[in-house]
């Protein structure tokens, strides 16, 4: 008979309450800027205020939300700088990841790849940006894993919340998701030719893709901004 341990399941509600928030933070339910109340949260995740002040902690820690004591607490807003330091790890580290799948990609990858193109051009005659936001990430995540870098995607995802929600946000935006899946194809074909340095040059083309755009985004989304 398993024993109930009550630390267990506070631990497993405040946990789960950091990872909600987070996820609504990043997908943009909770949009840059927003306040947010613990008493409000609580009552809508059911929870008492004790695991939403926890991840309050927590999600400050991310640089996710601002905490200004007796004061309030809100989403953080986009930070540039934040988003060009991602960028900039995340380009001289994926240049390298797709230098050496050219070496090293099991077919099983490849054919990962292939339908995960499928799929996006799915969603992206669906309109369906979420969808579609979900794939591209899982498009990179599949270089990193063929190549046995997964723990390298998992370090670059806790530095680039700034970045991916820029990424998002470019993608709702609707600005040229068609280029997007363009340059995919592109480095799918380069990487089953083995060519280094065609793929080199067009992930970081397409890796300064959304920061190109931001002065778009920063004119139809002003206050997401820092």
């Amino acid at each position: 008979m398993t024993v109930f341990d009550h630390s267990d399941r506070k631990r497993s509600v405040g946990e789960s309450t950091y990872k909600t928030l987070k996820q609504q933070i990043l997908d943009l339910t909770l949009p840059p800027g927003t306040k947010l109340s613990e008493k409000n949260i609580a009552e809508n995740l059911n929870v008492s205020r004790t695991p939403v002040r926890e991840a309050f902690l927590k999600l400050a820690s991310d640089e996710l939300i601002e905490v200004y004591p007796q004061v309030r607490s809100e989403v953080s807003k986009i930070d540039l700088e934040h988003v060009e330091e991602a960028r900039f790890v995340r380009e001289n580290i994926e240049r390298g990841i797709v230098r050496l799948a050219c070496h090293v990609f099991p077919d099983e990858y490849t054919m990962q790849l292939e339908t995960n193109i499928t799929m996006q051009e799915f969603y992206e005659n669906k309109q369906d940006y979420e969808n579609f936001y979900k794939l591209d990430d899982t498009f990179h995540q599949i270089l990193f894993v063929g190549t046995n870098k997964k723990r390298t995607w998992h370090m670059l995802q806790q530095m680039s919340t700034h970045f991916n929600r820029l990424r998002l946000l470019r993608l709702t935006s609707d600005l040229t998701l068609d280029v997007l899946i363009i340059q995919h194809r592109k480095i799918l074909q380069l990487l089953k030719n083995k060519d280094e340095q065609s793929v080199d040059e067009v992930v970081a083309e397409h890796l300064n893709l959304a920061v190109v755009e931001k002065e778009v985004l920063i004119k139809q989304y002003p206050t997401y901004f820092k």
